[in-house]
């Protein structure tokens, strides 16, 4: 096929009367794993709101973990992530920090909204430049076309990424997976974070 039949075929795909159903938007499953199938492509869970549910994993699906760190680690020059809310002068108010290795800088740059609470954003970026105040940190991240100040306080989770693996999926274990939803109600995992060590987490 030429390259003008292969853009004339594109566009009628996008420009055709012929209806296409749409990609299923990524959902987030924040959950405890109850049971692991015994081939680990499978996990039955319980949702944090109280719903039982079956998550699928694909041979390509990223398992991370999610490891206890403090606002000491959180320093210049590091890739990190926020979710936050707005709050005044502009600023960001943390609810979470989680701290990326730096095999994962640059995954997911930039600021956009987030589902952990109605409202919330999410920032990834690179820690500019830290300044302690009675208020907590202020951290002034930077991305790719544009920049975020946000306020750490001193009850904000504090976590760190590390390299996962199935072996981590256990039963006990806090998990957030994102996916899609399939259409027998089990959703399919693209990504894993499970907490080590009994811990949940906050993202």
């Amino acid at each position: 096929m030429t390259f003008l039949r292969i853009v004339a075929a594109a566009f009628a795909l996008v420009f055709g009367g012929a209806a296409f159903a749409q990609p299923a938007p990524l959902v987030a499953v924040r959950a405890t794993i109850e049971a692991v199938a015994d081939d680990r492509a499978s996990l039955s869970v319980r949702t944090r709101s109280g719903e039982a549910a079956t998550i699928r994993l694909k041979p390509a699906t990223s398992v991370t973990l999610v490891v206890p760190a403090t606002l000491a680690d959180v320093k210049p020059g590091l890739f990190i992530g926020v979710a936050a809310l707005p709050g005044e002068g502009g600023a960001q108010n943390a609810l979470e920090v989680h701290i990326f290795p730096e095999a994962m800088r640059g995954v997911g740059e930039g600021f956009r909204p987030f589902d952990l609470e109605p409202g919330s954003t999410m920032t990834n970026g690179d820690v500019e430049a830290r300044v302690d105040s009675v208020d907590g940190p202020k951290l002034t991240m930077t991305y790719k076309g544009g920049q975020q100040t946000i306020v750490v306080g001193k009850s904000t989770p504090i976590v760190a990424l590390a390299p996962g693996a199935r072996d981590d999926l256990k039963a006990g274990a806090a998990i957030v997976a994102r996916g899609v939803k399939a259409a027998d109600g089990a959703y399919e995992a693209t990504r894993i974070l499970v907490g080590k060590d009994g811990l949940t987490p906050p993202m």
